[in-house]
């Protein structure tokens, strides 16, 4: 680990112990490729960590509040649970997934270990609120990565 990325983490622990929770953003390295946010510290209230992708990251951290600050509460979601109170005028769907090549939850894993890191994912619809795995959906799959589904 470099002393950057030690520097990270260390900050990262300190908001978790502050707040109960933080964000990483991952900006992507090519035009074809999508930013990727999540949470960390969640893990550490035995719920999963929260992964947003293809959003701006100010955009993801938002999101990524709200129900960070909703599971601290104690809420928690299912696999395609439809949330109609998050995205304003359009639902969002949570998936339960596993990382895979896009989206790799690094800090969540350095700090829990990565055996103890389960992610949900918050899917954002098109315009006309088609999903990724919906007939016609407007973007290409590149635009918003999702976890891999079992």
């Amino acid at each position: 680990m470099s002393p950057y990325e030690l520097m990270v983490l260390l900050r990262q622990c300190h908001d978790i112990a502050e707040t109960g929770w933080t964000v990483t953003a991952v900006l992507p390295d090519h035009e074809c490729e999508a930013h990727v946010a999540y949470t960390v510290g969640l893990t550490g209230i035995g719920a999963p960590e929260l992964v947003i992708t293809g959003l701006r990251p100010d955009l993801a951290h938002a999101i990524l509040g709200d129900l960070a600050q909703r599971a601290l509460a104690g809420q928690r979601w299912t696999h395609r649970q439809r949330l109609d109170d998050l995205l304003l005028g359009h639902p969002a769907v949570i998936i339960d997934g596993t990382s895979n090549e896009q989206i790799v939850p690094g800090t969540a894993c350095a700090i829990y270990g990565r055996n103890n890191v389960r992610l949900q994912q918050i899917v954002w619809p098109d315009p006309a609120d088609r999903f990724p795995w919906d007939p016609g959906y407007q973007y290409p799959a590149h635009t918003q990565p999702l976890l891999t589904t079992t």
